[in-house]
């Protein structure tokens, strides 16, 4: 019988099984789902299968770096110890430095092929997941490049070179001098790191995001009771302050507290000897933004010891 292309879809999201596979185990069993697991768990290939509704918030971020371009890719896991693995471990900085030929897509990133296999970095993962024993996947990569000077990089909390808990790159566009351009690259890096931005500038701050700040502080002014006048100075005010605590080029340098960030860029430029902008900066948190489940660990040992 024909197999669909939604039904490979569904046994890869219950099995975490690659695709190739799945549509073989369909073709082998007629396209029914159950008997496709069962095909897949006697070869060994669905260990993964009742890992893949896991929580994975652990893992490792992976740094990899080109001169005038440098990529950061999160690779997640259920917990901590996988990031001590060294097959994981080669993974993720085998992950990062593929992205570096790509455009940042993580779905490109998934899509491509695994150096020296067949199979893509996606079906390298699922693989991984069956012998490792956790649910793993590959969840955000990001890339950046400039035509002249240096992408410089930081990694939070390394385990290994390249790889850590927290992930930045900055681009600085520059004819300057590369060594001293990497030097204050990675002093930035370190304070997006610690601060972590929003934008480089307001210019690039989502509208969305700007919109309902100014909306809160205009009722937080009308409630305040001021003439309209004063309300709106306030709301200006405001919004330049909070400005300058989320946007880079504005905030106070952490290497350097009495000076903006624009500014200690501004004076580097000496040692430089050239002009030098910021184009961008990438940074990536493992887990950020994945919603946890809590749980009562003593709950959990003492249960286990009475069972």
């Amino acid at each position: 019988m024909a197999i669909t292309a939604s039904q490979v879809k569904e046994l890869r999201e219950l099995t975490g099984v690659g695709m190739m596979d799945c549509k073989k185990a369909l073709q082998e069993n007629n396209g029914d789902i159950e008997a496709s697991i069962d095909w897949l768990r006697t070869r060994g290939l669905a260990k993964a299968a009742k890992k893949a509704s896991r929580v994975a918030s652990e893992g490792l971020v992976g740094v990899a770096v080109d001169g005038t371009s440098a990529a950061v890719v999160e690779i997640n896991s259920e917990t901590d110890f996988v990031a001590l693995n060294p097959q994981f471990q080669g993974i993720v900085s085998t992950v990062a430095k593929l992205a570096l030929g790509l455009d940042g897509s993580v779905e490109a990133l998934g899509a491509t092929t695994y150096p020296d296999t067949s199979h893509s970095v996606s079906d390298e993962i699922t693989e991984a997941v069956a012998k490792i024993g956790e649910n793993m996947n590959l969840r955000r990569s990001e890339k950046l490049s400039v035509s002249e000077g240096i992408v410089s990089s930081y990694v939070h909390g390394p385990v290994v070179d390249g790889l850590g808990k927290i992930g930045v790159l900055v681009a600085l566009q520059s004819s300057g001098d590369k060594d001293a351009l990497n030097a204050l690259g990675r002093q930035i890096a370190m304070h997006i790191a610690a601060i972590s931005p929003l934008a480089v500038s307001s210019d690039e701050l989502d509208a969305n995001v700007v919109a309902r700040e100014r909306e809160v502080f205009k009722q937080q002014a009308i409630e305040s009771g001021k003439p309209e006048e004063i309300a709106i100075k306030m709301v200006d005010g405001r919004m330049r302050k909070y400005f300058e605590e989320v946007c880079l080029l504005s905030q106070s340098f952490v290497v350097n507290p009495d000076l903006k960030v624009s500014e200690a860029i501004k004076a580097a430029e000496k040692d430089v000897g050239a002009p030098i902008t910021l184009t961008a900066f990438s940074r990536i948190a493992l887990g950020e933004g994945i919603e946890k489940e809590e749980s009562d660990f003593a709950a959990e040992v003492a249960a286990t010891a009475g069972s």
